[in-house]
């Protein structure tokens, strides 16, 4: 996506603290690292990295840290995302974690991708959300 939503968004300061705290992440098993940060609908950024677990189902992603900072800080909606692998290159969240995404930012957020920015709606289309459940 290009347009004035994507290019208000420093996704080079997201993508950098995305980097900073994927070199925090607990990952003995898979050797595969991971860090996010996320941009808040009130300017704050939070990030997550994954935390794995010797009963590998119970592993944590990055986007859970991510999204349980957000609410430990104050709440809010998440705007932009940034998801990096070891080596620091973008990395597509995983179909619980772009639920996960959804529930937190909603159709419009918009996560950074090696071919740019895309918003949710079409990373997850035709998602399950809150209006769901009250129908």
């Amino acid at each position: 996506m290009t347009g004035p939503a994507a290019a208000a968004i420093d996704w080079a300061a997201l993508t950098d603290a995305a980097q900073e705290v994927m070199r925090r992440a607990y990952a003995p098993y898979s050797d595969f690292p991971v860090g996010v940060a996320g941009l808040a609908d009130d300017g704050r950024v939070v990030v997550g990295c994954n935390v794995e677990n010797a009963s590998y189902g119970l592993g944590l992603c990055a986007e859970c840290g991510m999204v349980s900072a957000l609410h430990a800080t104050g709440g809010g909606r998440l705007v932009a995302v940034a998801c990096v692998d070891g080596a620091g290159q973008s990395l597509l969240p995983c179909g619980r974690c772009r639920q996960l995404l959804w529930e937190h930012g909603g159709a419009d957020l918009l996560v950074l991708t090696a071919a740019g920015a895309r918003p949710m709606a079409e990373l997850l289309p035709a998602a399950f959300s809150r209006e769901d459940l009250e129908r």
